[in-house]
């Protein structure tokens, strides 16, 4: 591991190593790709499909039937299927506390104003097959969905060179939690049928899921079709560590991080023993060593890390200093591999520093809000002149015509009272002038 100080230069050095660069040649392949996707459909499916899996799958092969299902339980160990249980009543518990409630607000002169949160419709998830198929992804990306009430989940994941079939894992996994529609195919076609649909597959709201660097691109480049979670880059970890913390479990989390595909371990420590002997037992990564915990703390919210795990003394007393972090482990029995597989929140988190504004993907990511106001005639009534002036200052007399066309009967007593005023006005006039 590199020692590096956390001066201007450190910073710089370790941002650009946590960024996703950017790549115009990629950008021009996922580019033809979705464009291709949007323009032929499923045809432009069965080719990318051949070029990039060296699978041939007709459109009538695209979507995973019962049967393909049912083989897949064949393939599963029994033991595997319990733990999803624990590990869904866990997530449910959680992310029912975070669904925010529809409310209403009472104005005094009859009006309201009120918020109302209801789910999306249909939802795509796209779970990694290639060298290591993601079956956490699965859970962790349908259960929040599920929670926040989302009825349509479909998921999207590619088929194996070797049978052209999916993982038997994701399949059981996907039919326990009830997703009916999956399909095999993979990478940017993937994002693209699922964000434009085709004659097979129908569109979606939203995308969320991790993926290559082509379905990262396509996520970016479909955005504003359809939502998406977040554009994600390598996978991260800091360790916070004083001299308290096991040098051994140090060494196994930051390797368990360097096991990802451009993985990113980090150690940020006060301690000079501790700094000495992860470097010697740790080859990828960096090490930021600082002067006291106090400042450690401030680098790792400078850092805003994907996963941070506090190895100290007091990790709670810790937290409460966290700014930035996709998720946080606490103590040494808290890897994050229990936040990858076991913990409940989802696994898929901020990376590249992007937690600084971006959050761990929830059921609040799958709902959205409308608001709504009601005014009485009378409520209305109180605001007229406001609308007034703003039309006027803004020069959208349209605007304050549809104000105005509420009130005619106002507006015609009004006249009438300045007609009469003006009789009045004239009738003393030719009074006083005899």
């Amino acid at each position: 591991m590199q020692v590096i100080t956390w001066d201007k230069g450190g910073q710089k050095r370790l941002s650009r190593q946590l960024a996703n660069e950017y790549d115009r040649n990629l950008v021009k392949k996922v580019d033809r790709i979705l464009n291709a996707v949007r323009t032929k459909g499923d045809p432009a499916i069965r080719k990318f499909t051949q070029e990039f899996d060296s699978v041939d799958i007709s459109p009538k092969r695209l979507q995973v039937m019962q049967g393909d299902i049912n083989r897949a339980y064949e393939k599963v160990s029994v033991d595997f299927l319990p733990f999803l249980k624990q590990i869904t009543e866990n997530a449910k518990r959680y992310y029912h506390k975070e669904l925010p409630k529809s409310f209403r607000v009472r104005g005094k002169d009859g009006s309201y104003l009120g918020k109302k949160y209801v789910a999306l419709d249909r939802v795509g998830i796209y779970v990694p097959g290639g060298q290591a198929p993601l079956v956490s992804t699965v859970y962790m990306t349908a259960l929040p969905a599920l929670v926040a009430g989302v009825k349509d989940i479909v998921l999207a994941t590619p088929p194996s060179r070797e049978t052209g079939e999916i993982n038997p894992h994701i399949l059981v996994v996907a039919d326990l939690l009830g997703i009916k529609e999956i399909y095999r195919i993979g990478g940017a076609q993937a994002i693209a049928a699922l964000a434009y649909g085709t004659k097979t597959i129908t569109k979606v709201d939203k995308i969320v899921g991790p993926g290559n660097p082509y379905v990262t691109e396509a996520k970016r480049q479909v955005y504003g079709f359809v939502d998406i979670d977040m554009v994600a880059g390598p996978s991260e970890v800091v360790i916070l560590a004083d001299r308290n913390a096991d040098p051994n479990l140090v060494t196994c989390d930051l390797l368990a991080q360097a096991e990802h595909v451009g993985g990113i371990p980090i150690l940020v420590t006060n301690s000079k023993v501790l700094a000495e002997q992860i470097k010697k037992r740790v080859d990828p990564g960096y090490i930021v060593v600082v002067k006291s915990i106090t400042e450690g703390i401030h680098v790792c919210n400078d850092i805003a890390p994907e996963h941070l795990e506090i190895m100290t003394k007091n990790p709670e007393s810790m937290m409460k200093k966290v700014k930035n972090a996709g998720a946080v482990f606490l103590g040494p029995y808290t890897p994050a591999v229990v936040g990858d597989f076991v913990a409940g929140p989802s696994h898929v988190l901020p990376t590249g520093g992007t937690a600084r504004y971006f959050s761990p993907l929830g059921a609040t990511d799958f709902i959205k809000s409308i608001q709504y106001m009601s005014y009485t005639k009378e409520s209305l009534s109180k605001v007229r002149d406001h609308i007034y002036q703003l039309t006027e200052i803004e020069g959208l007399m349209l605007h304050r015509i549809s104000c105005e066309a509420r009130f005619v009967d106002v507006l015609r007593s009004e006249a009438s009272k300045k007609g009469e005023s003006s009789e009045q006005e004239e009738t003393k006039g030719e009074n006083s002038g005899n």
